[in-house]
């Protein structure tokens, strides 16, 4: 805000450096500037530099009232009677055209180009015109806004580069939030909106953008050319113009085997009017086909002599990091914006000034949806006029509240990607991913996959682990108290998961997940495979509820407790892989993992959930229980990806039931509880290589609770 950038009252060439202490500044905060004087130079804004970069790409808007230079022919001309308005363009013209010829000028006139082409720049010409006498327009008055405070100046100082920077000149200030400043702030601004409206005695103002926009756009795009240009040291520094991030266009690599089936997602997506959800399981190349998708988009539109900006949007840095190494074997460098925004936000802005020009036919940026849903990305989506692709990985998550707004509804171009588009237990955001992306155009499930051969077989082992005592007296109170919400206000799809009904079925889904009987269990299972590599293992978020309901909280997590076994106790090579592991840290595991010689056994719980390429794993042990069809279906997904020398995984499941005899577990949530969790071991074992053994194994408990339909 202009109340932050702490602006004095006046400046003086003696006392400060009137670019550096007052104009960026005063940039940096304000989203609008309006500027009237004498004289106007393209070259001063060479010497604003990255302030009315900062100030162009946050959306800012210019309006520039200025008088052009009159030479003795222009007086000739107007004695002999010609259009007075025709010769003030005329003569305006001539000083830009002029001013193309100096590099400092050529510069700043690209600048314009770009505000132009975006509709966020306005010129107007003003002179004399009063009893035959014609005469410049010769005041120096500018306000700057930034929504609900002004700032408004005038002094000696023209807006050209010498009057900023050689010439002795000074400003005095006036600041709306200053009550001995705010009357005259307010009537300075009312008189450049006086000039902008002609309603000043006196003088003329007529408009003058379109007259000067084929000109200065000419000259940005000469300048958009230029590699790094450079302008003469200001006071014993040299300015460098940031070079655009362009690098052609997608491209589908030579290399690259496209499947049928890949083929076929694209066709329909194209069909679909580039419009549409690829639901495609875990494994089947989903990244690929997307960009494909994209390549063959590019191709398309520049045929036309159009140009495309793709932006990807994944859940997670690693997801980023993954879909920029693709990004570049299709040929092209994408920007990748996470993390400071200074690393990226600058390359951003030059990539749509670029595009906006001409001077790049394509461009990529991949985020993540947390930097996706900021401030400074919506500011460069918003900022864009051209065409967009919008490709949404894990696109799921988009379905949030707080992300589906932010969606930019400028985008001709939509692709989602997920194994599971449908958002668990919120009607409301799988219908505003459906309305934003449309329909879904293929579908490519795990047993087509597996079909196909573009995921390998496996086999299911579900394991059978009873609740504790204490543990099923929780489980009931919990689903007491969940049962007596759902009476009394019902129970809605899109059940906020801070909300108390949404704390509770979290707490439950908890005491499940942490079920003390797993652990014992993981050491008889994962004993039998000690001498195996390539081993993934899931385990529950968090603590165990009992923990928290003594403040225990010093208590190890069941990860933690899982580690000591697997590393301390089997002495088997373990490492985790959490939110908590660092970026560098993700890379140097997956490769020991992947190399099968240093680390036997990788332990997770959420991070290995979306995206992330492990297609060495052999085994998954499914620790933590879940009822939500999206983690177990990743996880799955996960271990099946094929390998060199992988021909089958083998999933361990570990399945919560009842204690047997006596509980504090009513019958029917006894039922219940088994039923949701065979509704997970019926979709793992109906694609297994071993589902008859499976069905043997699960008919007495099936029996019990009168779920053989489950």
């Amino acid at each position: 805000m202009l109340r932050a950038a702490d602006l004095d009252a006046d400046y003086r060439s003696d006392r400060c450096d009137m670019v550096h202490d007052f104009y960026a500044p005063a940039l940096a905060a304000a989203t609008s500037y309006d500027r009237a004087v004498g004289y106007f130079s393209a070259s001063v804004l060479a010497v604003l530099g990255q302030g009315l970069d900062d100030f162009a790409s946050r959306g800012g808007t210019m309006r520039i009232i200025a008088s052009p230079h009159l030479n003795a022919e222009d007086f000739q001309q107007i004695h002999a009677g010609y259009e007075l308005r025709a010769v003030l363009k005329q003569a305006a013209l001539r000083d830009l055209e002029q001013a193309a010829q100096d590099p400092r000028a050529a510069s700043g006139l690209g600048k314009l180009g770009l505000l132009i082409a975006e509709g966020r720049l306005d010129i107007k010409l003003a002179y004399i015109s009063s009893h035959d006498r014609i005469g410049i327009y010769h005041e120096k008055i500018g306000i700057f806004r930034d929504g609900h405070d002004l700032v408004a100046f005038k002094g000696s100082a023209n807006e050209t580069m010498p009057a900023l920077v050689g010439n002795f000149e000074s400003i005095e200030v006036f600041r709306t939030w200053e009550p001995a400043d705010s009357p005259r702030a307010v009537r300075i601004s009312q008189d450049f909106e006086d000039l902008w409206d002609d309603r000043t005695p006196l003088l003329r103002v007529i408009d003058f953008t379109a007259a000067a926009k084929d000109v200065i756009q000419q000259c940005a795009k000469q300048t958009a050319h230029q590699t790094e240009p450079q302008l003469p040291p200001l006071d014993g520094a040299v300015i460098t113009l940031p070079r655009p991030e362009t690098s052609g266009r997608l491209v589908i690599p030579s290399e690259l085997t496209v499947r049928d089936y890949q083929k076929q997602a694209v066709e329909r997506w194209f069909a679909a009017g580039g419009r549409g959800i690829l639901r495609m399981a875990t494994g089947t190349g989903k990244t690929l086909t997307a960009l494909s998708a994209a390549a063959q988009l590019t191709r398309m539109l520049h045929n036309r002599g159009q140009g495309l900006l793709t932006l990807v949007i994944a859940p997670y840095q690693h997801l980023v990091d993954q879909w920029s190494k693709d990004i570049a074997w299709f040929g092209m460098q994408p920007i990748r914006a996470y993390e400071s925004t200074s690393s990226w936000y600058g390359k951003a802005s030059s990539l749509l000034d670029a595009l906006a020009l001409g001077t790049a036919q394509g461009g990529v940026i991949v985020t993540t949806n947390t930097t996706f849903a900021a401030d400074p990305m919506q500011s460069i989506l918003d900022r864009y006029r051209g065409r967009l692709l919008v490709i949404a990985d894990e696109c799921h998550n988009l379905g949030a509240k707080r992300l589906r707004n932010k969606l930019p509804t400028s985008a001709g171009y939509r692709l989602g990607l997920s194994a599971t588009p449908e958002r668990w237990f919120d009607d409301q955001g799988t219908i505003a991913l459906t309305d934003y992306f449309g329909e879904v155009v293929f579908e490519m499930g795990i047993g087509d996959a597996i079909r196909a051969g573009a995921l390998c077989h496996y086999t299911y082992t579900p394991v059978l682990v009873e609740l504790d005592d204490e543990e099923a007296y929780l489980y009931a109170e919990v689903t007491e108290k969940i049962a007596k919400i759902i009476a009394a206000q019902g129970f809605s799809d899109d059940t906020d998961d801070d909300s108390p009904l949404g704390q509770l079925l979290r707490k439950r889904s908890n005491i499940l997940g942490h079920a003390r009987a797993k652990l014992p269990a993981l050491r008889r299972e994962i004993t039998a495979r000690r001498s195996d590599w390539y081993q993934l293992l899931y385990c529950a978020e968090g603590r165990h509820p009992l923990a928290y309901e003594r403040g225990e909280l010093d208590e190890p997590t069941q990860l933690q407790q899982a580690l000591s076994m697997v590393g301390g106790e089997l002495r088997m090579p373990a490492a985790p892989y959490t939110a908590e592991t660092k970026r560098q840290e993700r890379q140097h595991l997956l490769r020991q993992f992947a190399a099968g010689t240093d680390l036997q056994v990788l332990l997770s719980m959420k991070c290995l959930d979306e995206g992330v390429d492990v297609p060495a794993a052999r085994t998954a042990y499914l620790l933590a229980s879940s009822s939500n069809p999206r983690q177990f279906i990743q996880r799955r997904g996960r271990v099946l990806r094929k390998a060199p020398g992988k021909e089958r995984a083998d999933i361990v499941d570990f399945i919560v039931v009842p204690p047997h005899g006596a509980s504090d577990l009513q019958h029917e949530t006894e039922r219940r509880m088994v039923g949701r969790e065979l509704t997970r071991v019926t979709e793992f074992a109906q694609l297994a290589d071993n589902e008859a053994h499976i069905l043997d194994i699960l008919r007495p408990l099936r029996l019990r609770y009168g779920l053989l339909d489950t």
